[in-house]
């Protein structure tokens, strides 16, 4: 079924189908209010996510450097200000970097959901650790989980704050290419 705005994008009367694209369903093509409720609440979930992994993050902070004498407490403290300070840069970087190949050769539709499916399917797996074994490596990292939550809270800021998603301007090339939707 076609929405209203395919039918005003339709070539010689033919309405064209404007492809669903993963969280943002049809709204991205005319990017009005939905369109950026959507993007918004993307936002805010992050916000939200990044808010208490770094209260995880902070523990962990908090309990290694309990353990370690007084005096070594403060370059401590400073060698972590340095490292996220690089991290979070490094993220930022590497984030913008990946956006900007991506729009090179942007996906199609098809292509955005086969990937959105494969994540999916990928998210679910572990990672062959088992419970224990995570707890193993989270502890092995503590000392410096801090640098890892700014890697994330840089790569995150940079991926919502882009102009425009490479699945969108797959899909407009797409629509482009393929005029009757088909």
């Amino acid at each position: 079924m076609a929405s209203r705005a395919s039918s005003e994008v339709a070539a010689a009367g033919a309405p064209v189908e404007i492809p669903k694209l993963p969280k943002l369903g049809r709204t991205w093509y005319e990017r009005g209010t939905l369109y950026w409720l959507c993007r918004a609440r993307t936002t805010v979930f992050l916000i939200v996510f990044m808010a208490l992994y770094g209260l995880f993050v902070g523990g962990l902070f908090e309990g290694v450097r309990d353990l370690l004498p007084s005096n070594a407490r403060t370059a401590y403290d400073w060698a972590q200000v340095v490292l996220c300070c690089a991290a979070l840069v490094w993220g930022w970087i590497k984030q913008r970097r990946s956006h900007r190949k991506a729009l090179l050769d942007p996906p199609t539709p098809k292509q955005t959901w086969i990937a959105k499916r494969d994540h999916n399917r990928q998210a679910g797996k572990s990672a062959g650790f088992g419970a224990a074994g995570g707890r193993v490596l989270i502890a092995l990292a503590a000392p410096v989980m801090p640098a890892f939550a700014a890697y994330l809270v840089g790569w995150l800021t940079a991926w919502t704050t882009v102009r425009e998603y490479p699945s969108e301007v797959g899909a407009r090339r797409w629509l482009q290419e393929h005029p009757s939707g088909t």
